[in-house]
């Protein structure tokens, strides 16, 4: 009678486990398949044509440090933009379709997030 009640657990312990990793595997289903960049024409977002890269960011987000960050240690210039405290930014952010930050337009892609793949292929295209 124990060793029923046992399996009988362990099943649905099964079950849940199974139902539970289907439900985490379809959730970032979408986001293997998003491409790392979107490619557009943001020339009005860039503030002179010598500047190749723009970041859009917070003070406080980590990765938007480890993105400036990033950007310094590689010696690429930079406009450094906070939509926490600059309307204009903040505007320009929503108006590029903003959802999180950090948002970087190198040349005509925008990447979102801090994506070291596709910043490294973006600045080599555009930058170097």
């Amino acid at each position: 009678m124990i060793g029923k009640k046992i399996k009988v657990v362990a099943v649905y312990i099964l079950i849940l486990a199974a139902g539970l990793g289907v439900g985490l595997g379809l959730a970032k289903l979408p986001a293997m398949f998003k491409k790392p960049y979107v490619e557009g024409n943001y020339a009005a977002y860039f503030p002179d044509t010598s500047t190749k890269v723009v970041v859009y960011g917070t003070e406080t987000c980590p990765f938007c440090i480890k993105t400036r960050a990033y950007l310094k240690e590689r010696n690429i210039a930079f406009a450094d933009l906070y939509v926490d405290n600059s309307e204009k930014a903040k505007k320009e952010f929503g108006q590029l379709g903003g959802g999180g930050v950090p948002m970087i337009l190198v040349g005509n892609r925008r990447i979102e997030g801090f994506n070291q793949a596709a910043l490294d292929d973006a600045l080599k295209k555009f930058v170097n």
